[in-house]
């Protein structure tokens, strides 16, 4: 008969839309209904999650229409209960340090979206406190499991692109402002003094992406912007938006094997869509070139790469999406946020490190620091290594 451990999680945060749909809808309960997950030796560990909230409506309600148990306002009392064995949390940024900070101390696994602090020095502590505490810490590095992203790093690892020269990223939405249409965002993401603005929010995961496609992230020169100064909350009434909906950035990034690649990502919720996807990348090489989204991946080898020509007085006759070939699978790819979660739970239960930890979200959290300080210097900016 197989053995079955169960790991009791407090979810934090589980009311706001990334807390609920990616993490308890998509995540934490398929994985309960499928059983738990499968370890090495074959036995299974279940997850039983404990919602956590302000809201105790929301709360009730969202615990009786997904058949869970329990659910509490009381953080500090979940934190340090002797049965959590996980503390989640999705909450808002600002609040975040605090969190993960009682959780350690408390002798709690950690799991955490992004960022994981306001400051490079509150994410370089909270990496710190890891080590000093010995549990084991995930943060959210979901676009890495993505099928479109696995398929770019496939094609990176199997050296389709000789030598890379360049990544350029496009990513972003137009948000509505709220005055005649609800936004899809909530307001606190665009004020600064809640922890808001798109370079703390989005240059933590390019700092990611970056890593885990070419190498490490060596320079950075951004321009930020709040091109939408006034948006309507979720009571309709009007606010100053004090962050930044938009943020410009070219990076430099050396590949294990000392090459230098510039890349460039544009990133803003004040955009309207022409591309398939709300976020693609286009890696270009010697050799070949690709463009991946979260699902998609195409690709163009040497051999076949049309030769246009520039002639502005002719339209233009070359179909050239239908120039790229679809880049296979050849693999069943999961959904992003479950399969960190799995992997994230086998080396609890192992009691060992997990690959994305708080030192890769202090990098995450110093290039979204030094990408503001770059915007408001207008200047390029070393990006250091960080050592506990």
């Amino acid at each position: 008969m197989t053995s079955t451990r169960t790991l009791r999680i407090a979810m934090n945060g589980v009311t706001g839309r990334m807390g609920y749909r990616q993490h308890l809808v998509r995540s934490i309960l398929p994985i309960r209904e499928q059983g738990g997950v499968e370890l090495p030796d074959g036995t299974r560990v279940q997850v039983e999650p404990v919602l956590v909230g302000r809201n105790e409506a929301k709360l009730a309600e969202l615990a009786a229409r997904h058949d869970i148990a329990e659910w509490t306002t009381d953080l500090d009392g979940i934190i340090h209960a002797d049965d959590t064995d996980i503390v989640f949390d999705a909450a808002m940024t600002n609040l975040r340090a605090a969190t993960l900070t009682k959780a350690m101390k408390a002798g709690k696994h950690v799991y955490t979206e992004k960022p994981t602090a306001e400051t490079l020095a509150e994410a370089i502590e909270l990496a710190q406190l890891r080590v000093e505490t010995g549990v084991t810490a995930g943060v959210v590095h979901d676009k890495l499991y993505l099928p479109g992203l696995v398929k770019l790093r496939r094609l990176v690892d199997e050296g389709f692109f000789g030598r890379i020269l360049s990544l350029r990223g496009e990513f972003g939405y137009w948000v509505f402002e709220g005055e005649h249409q609800p936004a899809q965002r909530p307001s606190w993401n665009y004020r600064k003094e809640d922890g808001g603005g798109m370079t703390t929010d989005m240059f933590c995961h390019w700092n990611y992406v970056l890593e885990g496609i070419l190498g490490a992230v060596k320079t950075v020169n951004a321009q930020t912007v709040t091109h939408i100064p006034t948006r309507w909350d979720e009571q309709g009434k009007p606010y100053d938006a004090t962050a930044d909906d938009a943020a410009y950035g070219i990076f430099e990034i050396e590949t294990p094997g000392g090459d230098p690649v510039v890349a460039q990502i544009n990133s803003s919720w004040a955009v309207r869509v022409h591309r398939d996807e709300l976020v693609e990348f286009q890696v270009d090489g010697t050799h070949g070139s690709a463009v991946a989204g979260l699902f998609s991946c195409v690709a163009q080898q040497r051999a076949h790469t049309p030769k246009p020509v520039w002639n502005p007085d002719l339209p233009t006759a070359e179909k050239f999406r239908e120039q790229w070939a679809d880049v296979p699978a050849n693999a069943e790819v999961e959904n992003g946020f479950k399969a960190q979660w799995e992997e994230f739970l086998r080396d609890v239960v192992a009691g060992r490190e997990h690959r994305f930890d708080l030192l890769s979200a202090a990098r995450g959290v110093q290039l979204a620091e030094l990408g503001l300080r770059s915007s408001a210097e207008g200047r390029r900016l070393a990006v250091p290594e960080i050592s506990l």
